[in-house]
C-alpha cells in the first residue's frame, strides 16, 4: 500500500500540524483518522494542504503518527459524512468564461458539475463556506483577476480545485456560474452550518 509522507510539526504538547502535498492527500487523511476514532483526538481540522490534530492533555500523539503513517492517499472514497443535493440554477455571471477557457460548451460546463460527486474537504473564509473537492478538470480555473465587492448569498463558484456555494453576502473571487436558494449557514440553526468536513455533495439543475 502507497502512504502518505506529511511533514509533521508539533504544535505545543498536545497538537501536531500535518502538512501534505495535495487536496487528495488531506481528504485521505482527515477520512483516516476520522475512521481511527482516537479516544485521545478532541479536534481534527482539515485545510488546503494541511491538517491540525489536537489531543487531550496527557495524552500521547505516537498512536496519531501511527494512524497517519498506515494512510493510503489514493484512498479518498465515500465519506461518513452526511449527503447534499443542492440545486442550481446555471445563469452565473461568469458561466459564459468558465466555458470559453475551458474550451466546451455552457452545457457542457452545467454537465460536468452536475455530474461530480464533490466532498465538503474543509470550511473556511467565511462561517458556513465549504471547500469542495471532487471538481471536474476542465472546470480548474484560477480565481478572477480582481475579485467582487459583493458576492450574494447563494452564488455557486468555482476556483482552483475547489467549487462552493457562498453561504451569505460577502466579498469573492470565485468564477461563479450559477445560484442556489438553499440556506447553508443559519446561526439560529443547531448546527448553524449544513456542510461539514467529510459531508458529500451533488449539484442539481433546476
Amino acid at each position: 500500500m502507497s502512504t502518505v509522507s506529511p511533514r509533521v510539526r508539533a504544535c505545543g504538547r498536545w497538537a501536531l500540524l500535518l502538512e501534505l502535498d495535495s487536496a487528495d492527500a488531506v481528504a485521505a487523511t482527515a477520512r483516516a483518522l476520522r475512521a481511527a476514532a482516537l479516544p485521545e483526538v478532541v479536534e481534527l481540522v482539515p485545510a488546503a494542504r494541511t491538517v491540525l490534530v489536537q489531543v487531550r492533555p496527557g495524552t500521547g500523539l505516537d498512536r496519531v503518527r501511527d494512524a497517519v503513517a498506515e494512510v493510503d492517499p489514493s484512498d479518498v472514497g465515500a465519506g461518513e459524512g452526511d449527503r447534499h443535493t443542492i440545486p442550481v440554477l446555471y445563469d452565473g455571471e461568469d458561466l459564459q468564461l468558465v466555458a470559453d477557457t475551458a474550451g466546451i460548451s455552457t452545457d457542457e460546463v452545467v454537465a460536468l458539475h452536475t455530474g461530480a460527486e464533490f466532498t465538503v474537504a474543509f470550511c473556511g473564509f467565511a462561517p458556513g463556506f465549504g471547500y469542495l473537492s471532487g471538481l471536474p478538470e476542465p472546470l480548474r480555473q484560477p480565481r478572477l483577476e480582481s475579485p467582487r465587492a459583493a458576492v450574494p448569498s447563494g452564488s455557486v463558484g468555482v476556483a482552483d480545485v475547489y467549487s462552493c456555494v457562498y453561504p451569505r453576502r460577502s466579498p469573492g473571487g470565485w468564477r461563479l456560474i450559477g445560484r442556489s436558494d438553499l440556506v447553508l449557514f443559519d446561526p439560529a440553526a443547531d448546527p448553524p452550518a449544513r456542510l461539514v468536513p467529510g459531508d458529500r455533495v451533488r449539484f442539481e439543475a433546476r
